[in-house]
C-alpha cells in the first residue's frame, strides 16, 4: 500500500478531510502517512516508528477524525503527549485537519491550567481528547473523563513520555482503556520500556518504520563550530548578527540557563525570551505567540518545552548546549525545516564533546560542515549594513522637518558642526552593540593557534609514517585526551572538600538508571554536569555527590525532586561512601595483586566481595583528588559501610 499510495485522494477519507487538505495545499501523503492511514482505518492496533517531522500527527489524526460520530457526547478519542506543547500543538493540527467538519470538538487538557474549566468542558462534550497522562489520569480518577465511548487510544513521542516518568500513569490509563478501542503508539525509538507498553497492551499490532525515511535531518542545513576564542554567549551574538534569520530557538539544557541567555542577548538588543517548565502556562502560550507575531525573534529554551513547536518564521536553530542523545538533537533541528520549507542548525561544540558530534553524524547518516565564527569586523559591518537600512527605511516612511530644526539649535547650543553631532548620536545609538571594536579579536589568536596545532600534527604524523605498524592509526595524544577526557580541566574545579555525598532513597528497584539520576539534577536543579560528581547506584538507594556550596534555591529543589514519580529524600552522609570497593594493589609492569575468582575485576585482579551488587558511575573521573574516590593506588581500602551515618543537620 505504501508504494501504491501517491495522492490523498486514493485513500478512504471522508470528503470533508480531503477538502481540507486540498485548502492547506497538501495533495501527496509523507512516507509515514502512505503506510499508517489505511492500516488505522481498519481499526488495527498499530506501532509506528518515526522521527519528528515526518507528518505523524496527520498519519493518526485523520483515521480518527474519519471515524468521528458528531452524534455522540463523550470522548471517542484520547491522544496522550509527553508535554503541554505539544499537546497543544497536536490539538491545533488535528483542528486544522478536521476544519470542514461542523461541530466538531476537539479539547487539549494539561496541567498549569484550570482543571476546572476543562472540568466543564467536557462535561459540554469533547469528541477528541488530547492531553498530558498526568491531567488524563488525574480527569479520569475524578470520573470527569469518560472512556466507555472511546474507539481509539493514541500515545504520541512515546519514547519521550516514558522517559520522562509516565510510566506508571500511562499504565495506569491504558489499563482502564475498553477491550474493544484501537491502540496506537508512534515512537523515534524503541527502548525496553516501550517495548513493554506494546507486549502488554498491543494486539498483534501492525508495524510502521520509516524512520530510515525521515526528511527532518536532509531539510536542514547543518554547521557547527569548536568553541574557541570567545565564550559561548559572545558567539551567540555573533551568530544572531550575521546569519539571515527571521525567527530562532536557542536551545540550552538548564531553566537558569534560558533566564539568563535571554536576559543577556535581550540587554544588547536582542528581542529575545526564556521558554521553560517553570513559567506559567498562560505566559508560555503568550511567549510563542509572540514570536509567532514577531514580537520577539528569538526563544531561549530547553528540550522538554520546545517539542511541537511549529512556527513558520523559524529559519534557524541553535544549539548553544549539545544534546545528552541524538534523538534529542533530531527533534531540536526539527523546530526548522519542516513541511518543505528549508532550515539551518548550528552548533556550538566543545573540544571534549567532538565524539558526540560525530556520534549525532553517523546515526542521522549526515555531516556537519565546521565553520568559523565571524571575526568583530564582520560583525561591525553587519550591525553598520543593518543601521543604513533601517535609517534607509526610516527617510521614506516619515518626515524628519522637526528633528532638522532641532540638529541646527544643538548644534549652536554645544558649538559643534553637523558631521560631529551626527558621530556623537551614533556613538549614543550603539549601545551595548558597538559599530567597531577597539584592539585585537580573540579570536584571530584562536585561529592562528588552532592552524598551528593542526600543522605539528601534521608534521607528527608524517614523521609517524614510517611507524605505521606499531602505532597504525592510533589518534595522537592531544586528540586522545581531547575525546577520552577532555573535561577534566572543567572537573577540577573541585576537590573532595568541595563535595557533599547524598543518600536518594531510589535505586535499581525503582527501575532509576544513572541516566535518570544526572537528568533530574540537570533540568531540576539547574546544575551541569560539570558539578554532578560521582553516582553510585545500588538496589533500594543511590550515592550522589553534589556541591557543598549550592545555593538556597537549589538546595530547596532538592528536597521536592522526585525521579520517576518517588521522592528522593536526599539526605547528606557522613564518610568516603562513594571510595572504589576494589583495592588497587597491583602495580603497572603486570604484578597485579590480589587472585583472580572468576570475576572480571579491575586492573589488579582483584574484585572484593562487599560490591552488594551496587553499580557506580563517576562523574568525577580526572579531578585531582581522583584516588579519593576511585580507590587509592597504594592499595587503601575504601571505609567500611558501617562508618557512615546519615548527617541530618543538611
Amino acid at each position: 500500500m505504501q508504494e501504491t499510495v501517491t495522492e490523498f485522494r486514493q485513500l478512504d477519507l471522508a470528503d470533508t478531510l480531503l477538502s481540507a487538505l486540498d485548502s492547506m495545499g497538501f495533495v501527496s501523503p509523507t512516507p509515514i502517512q502512505a503506510a499508517s492511514i489505511p492500516l488505522l482505518l481498519t481499526g488495527t492496533d498499530a506501532l509506528g516508528k518515526a522521527q519528528t517531522g515526518t507528518g505523524k500527527t496527520a498519519a493518526f489524526s485523520l483515521p480518527v477524525l474519519n471515524k468521528i460520530d458528531l452524534s455522540q457526547h463523550k470522548p471517542q478519542a484520547i491522544v496522550m503527549a509527553p508535554t503541554r506543547e505539544l499537546a497543544i500543538q497536536v490539538a491545533a493540527e488535528i483542528k486544522v485537519l478536521g476544519q470542514n467538519i461542523k461541530g466538531l470538538k476537539v479539547l487539549e487538557i494539561y496541567g498549569g491550567a484550570s482543571i476546572v474549566d476543562q472540568m466543564r468542558a467536557l462535561k459540554n462534550g469533547s469528541h477528541i481528547v488530547v492531553g498530558t497522562p498526568g491531567r488524563v489520569k488525574d480527569l479520569i480518577s475524578r470520573k470527569q473523563l469518560h472512556l466507555d465511548e472511546v474507539h481509539t487510544f493514541v500515545l504520541d513521542e512515546a519514547d519521550e513520555m516514558l522517559k520522562m516518568g509516565f510510566v506508571d500513569d500511562v499504565t495506569w490509563i491504558m489499563e482502564q482503556a475498553p477491550e474493544s478501542a484501537q491502540r496506537v503508539l508512534f515512537s523515534a525509538t524503541m527502548p525496553p520500556i516501550v517495548k513493554e507498553i506494546v507486549d502488554r497492551f498491543l494486539r498483534d499490532p501492525a508495524r510502521i518504520d520509516v524512520a530510515g525515511e525521515n526528511r527532518t535531518v536532509s531539510q536542514v542545513s547543518q554547521q557547527f563550530w569548536v568553541v574557541k576564542g570567545v565564550e559561548k554567549d559572545e558567539a551567540m551574538s555573533r551568530l544572531l548578527e550575521t546569519e539571515n534569520t527571521d525567527a530562532s530557538i536557542v536551545f540550552v539544557r538548564t531553566r537558569q540557563d534560558t533566564e539568563r541567555l535571554a536576559d543577556w542577548l535581550s540587554s544588547r538588543g536582542f528581542k529575545a525570551a526564556a521558554l521553560h517548565g517553570d513559567i506559567p502556562q498562560s505566559l508560555r502560550e503568550r511567549t510563542v505567540d509572540h514570536i509567532k507575531r514577531g514580537v520577539i525573534d528569538i526563544l531561549v529554551a530547553t528540550d522538554v518545552v520546545a517539542r511541537g513547536l511549529d512556527v513558520a518564521r523559524i529559519t534557524h536553530v541553535f544549539n548553544y548546549d549539545i544534546p545528552f542523545d541524538v534523538e534529542s538533537y533530531i527533534h531540536r533541528i526539527g523546530r526548522t525545516g519542516r513541511a518543505g520549507r528549508e532550515g539551518k542548525a548550528i552548533l556550538l561544540v566543545r573540544t571534549n564533546q567532538i565524539r558526540m558530534l560525530r556520534t549525532i553524524e553517523r546515526v542521522t547518516k549526515s555531516r556537519m560542515e565546521e565553520i568559523q565564527l565571524p571575526l568583530r569586523d564582520l560583525v561591525a559591518a553587519s550591525r553598520l549594513n543593518r543601521l543604513g537600512e533601517e535609517l534607509a527605511a526610516q527617510k521614506e516612511q516619515t518626515s524628519v522637518e522637526a528633528f532638522v530644526e532641532l540638529v541646527e539649535k544643538l548644534q549652536e547650543s554645544i558649538d559643534v558642526d553637523a558631521a560631529t553631532l551626527a558621530a556623537m548620536l551614533l556613538q549614543r545609538q550603539q549601545g551595548n552593540r558597538p559599530l567597531f571594536y577597539k584592539g585585537p579579536d580573540p579570536m584571530i589568536a584562536a585561529i592562528e593557534r588552532e592552524s598551528q596545532r593542526r600543522e605539528r600534527r601534521g608534521d607528527r604524523d608524517d614523521r609517524g609514517s614510517d611507524r605505521g605498524d606499531r602505532r597504525g592509526d592510533r589518534p595522537d595524544r592531544g586528540e586522545r585526551r581531547g575525546e577520552r577526557g577532555g573535561e577534566r580541566g572543567e572537573r577540577r574545579t573541585f576537590n573532595s572538600a568541595d563535595w557533599d555525598t547524598y543518600q536518594l532513597q531510589v535505586g535499581r528497584e525503582q527501575g532509576v538508571q544513572v541516566k535518570d539520576i544526572v537528568g533530574a539534577i540537570a533540568n531540576e536543579l539547574g546544575l551541569s554536569k560539570e558539578f554532578i560528581g560521582a553516582i553510585k547506584l545500588a538496589p533500594s538507594h543511590t550515592f550522589v555527590q553534589l556541591p557543598k556550596k549550592m545555593t538556597a534555591e537549589v538546595a530547596a529543589q532538592l528536597k521536592k525532586l522526585r525521579i520517576r514519580q518517588n521522592d528522593v529524600k536526599a539526605v547528606v552522609v557522613e564518610g568516603e561512601v562513594l571510595r572504589e570497593h576494589r583495592p588497587r594493589t597491583g602495580n603497572r609492569d603486570g604484578n597485579r595483586g590480589g587472585e583472580r575468582t572468576g570475576h572480571r575485576g579491575s586492573r589488579d585482579g582483584n574484585r572484593s566481595g562487599e560490591r552488594g551488587g551496587e553499580r557506580r558511575f563517576d562523574r568525577n573521573r580526572g579531578n585531582d583528588t581522583r584516588g579519593g574516590y576511585r580507590g587509592n593506588r597504594d592499595g587503601a581500602a575504601a571505609r567500611p559501610a558501617g562508618d557512615r551515618k546519615p548527617r541530618t543537620d543538611a
